[in-house]
């Protein structure tokens, strides 16, 4: 869970008045700049609550002491409380009964005075605004607070106002506000949030376009959960990787990867976090696995000082295993929420949950470098090199234990579920990947596109199921080209899509908002992973026997066939009297 309020070195979400979101990072004694709002310092947002909005102040409040003004709700809101008046008085109800359906006609009362008007006999006129944008620059500049006068004075000089509806002054008056109120709300990171913000303000094709309900859907049919650790786990008194595993192939940049974590629980740091000193982050983060104490295997022939830096040990549930194709994961976007994948600190929960394999490792291990045996060297050369040579033979010694670790855990097998979202053919990933799940495991594909899906659904269908069991290729013929994969892995194949349209509900005018975003529909590819049954199945019970005839009523016949259970039938009731 996410703390309640803002912490330094942590990234934030600023929603701007106008709609768009910035995203910033809340570093100790810097200036926020907001483009054409303003700018502020962080160290008046750090501290703060979050889901809160400031008003941006010219000069720092002498009682407070910051430049930032929570707006309370009576304030943020007076409009819509102001909007909520009785019906006129005077307007009876034939005349009422005109306004209807969203229409508005020009009603009048008995004494002529208008109470409804219509925008009929408005003409849309720049010289209505009287007030020149030079003025408002200058208003701009000169002005103090958050920016209402500068909207106040601008409504003040508009000479067709009162000739507006109140549809379309409602409508002024906010692209107005949206325009020169100097205000923001404050808003935690999250993964939907970084999911609409890369689709809608950045390059959606980074992500594959996958939108905040698809995102949704794959998390749903994959069954991320967080696994309680099993007793004598907590203390690591047991080594136990039996619980908790998901395996994921993730393109988008690490959504699917944070996506998962967050279900998990390990993707935001604790909440306490803002209650620590700058200097305590940078300690925690020099306290790392130090490279240059020696392996265990001579922890006799130790010359230097034992290092104070804690030991890291990795999770053993609730661990979440990425593959990739390139020598280091593509996890550009976890930096929002503080993770770097290249240098993991252990303060981050995720450190200790997220192991990397690329493919490399995974199939031909033996052809990877990281995967190969560093020379061991004799204690007595040991002592005669420099320390900087023999820290980078203890690194190099550790690496490596590390990786085969891993990719000794990864090819054990055993996970809970597989995600997959990637460029890659996907038949060719589940070929490698579905034989390391568990049984009832979860299989989720996630494509821009349905076809590929389609046709993987297809090598997964029942007709090819019954073929490949009918006449099974041999194990090293795998894969063929009618049997790329084993159809007898995968059960219930199917293939979704999920859509949130936003839609206008206005009266007699409700339909979608027709310029919402385009780009790929997007879909999902799931089914379960289940264990044939090895050998032959047996039917197993006492067969019901059944008469042949009314003749022959002693002979009993095993197995009849329903026509002639018919013709018994038919004969059996003949003969009755």
């Amino acid at each position: 869970m996410y703390p309640q309020v803002v912490p330094f070195n942590a990234h934030v979400a600023l929603r701007l008045p106008s709609g768009a979101t910035a995203i910033h990072d809340i570093k100790p004694n810097t200036t926020i700049s907001i483009g054409k709002y303003g700018s502020f310092q962080t160290n008046f947002l750090i501290g703060r609550p979050y889901h809160y909005t400031y008003e941006i102040l010219d000069e720092v409040d002498n009682a407070t002491g910051s430049g930032l003004r929570i707006i309370p709700p009576s304030e943020l809101y007076a409009d819509i409380k102001d909007d909520e008046s009785p019906t006129p008085a005077g307007l009876d109800e034939e005349k009422a009964s005109s306004v209807k359906d969203g229409v508005q006609y020009e009603v009048v009362d008995q004494e002529g005075k208008v109470l409804v008007r219509t925008n009929r006999n408005i003409i849309d006129d720049a010289r209505s605004q009287s007030m020149t944008m030079e003025e408002i620059e200058l208003l701009k500049a000169e002005g103090k607070g958050s920016g209402r006068d500068l909207v106040a004075k601008i409504l003040d000089s508009h000479s067709a106002l009162d000739q507006k509806t109140a549809f379309g002054l409602a409508k002024y008056t906010l692209r107005k506000s949206k325009k020169y109120l100097r205000q923001f709300t404050v808003l935690p990171m999250d993964v939907p949030l970084l999911v609409n913000w890369m689709l809608n303000d950045r390059d959606a094709t980074k992500i594959m376009e996958i939108r905040e309900e698809t995102l949704a859907l794959v998390g749903s049919w994959s069954n991320v959960h967080f696994t309680p650790p099993t007793e004598g786990e907590e203390n690591n008194e047991i080594d136990s990787f039996d619980h908790g595993r998901w395996i994921i192939v993730d393109e988008t940049g690490g959504i699917l990867v944070a996506s998962a974590a967050e279900e998990l629980g390990v993707l935001h740091t604790t909440s306490n976090s803002h209650k620590q000193q700058p200097t305590t982050q940078v300690e925690d983060q020099t306290e790392l696995p130090d490279d240059n104490q020696p392996h265990p295997q001579h922890e006799g022939q130790q010359t230097q000082k034992p290092s104070s830096r804690r030991k890291f040990t990795p999770a053993q549930s609730n661990t979440i295993t990425l593959i990739h194709a390139n020598s280091q994961p593509n996890l550009s976007l976890l930096r929002y929420f503080n993770f770097d994948a290249a240098n993991p600190a252990p303060p981050h929960p995720l450190s200790r949950h997220l192991r990397t394999v690329s493919w490399l490792q995974l199939l031909y291990p033996d052809e990877d470098n990281a995967c190969t045996e560093p020379e061991i060297v004799s204690p007595e050369a040991l002592q005669s090199w420099k320390s900087g040579k023999r820290g980078n033979y203890h690194r190099k010694r550790r690496r490596w234990e590390r990786t085969t670790s891993v990719v000794s855990e990864t090819r054990a097998g055993g996970f809970d579920g597989l995600i997959v979202a990637s460029f890659m053919n996907a038949t060719t990933i589940l070929h490698h990947l579905v034989p390391l799940l568990r049984g009832a495991a979860q299989v989720v594909v996630y494509s821009p596109s349905v076809e590929p899906l389609v046709e993987l659904a297809d090598y997964y269908s029942t007709a090819r199921r019954v073929a490949y069991l009918n006449d099974p290729p041999a194990p090293e013929m795998m894969p063929t080209e009618d049997f790329p994969v084993d159809p007898t892995l995968l059960l219930a194949p199917s293939v979704e899509t999920v859509r949130c349209r936003p839609w206008q509900t206005l009266p007699g005018r409700t339909h979608p908002i027709m310029t919402g975003r385009g780009g790929a529909e997007g879909y999902v590819f799931h089914a379960t992973r289940v264990l044939p049954a090895e050998g032959g199945v047996h039917a197993r019970g006492v067969a019901k026997r059944r008469r042949t005839g009314a003749g022959d009523k002693g002979s009993e016949q095993k197995g009849s066939k329903p026509e002639e259970m018919m013709g018994a039938i038919d004969n059996v009731m003949q003969s009755e009297p």
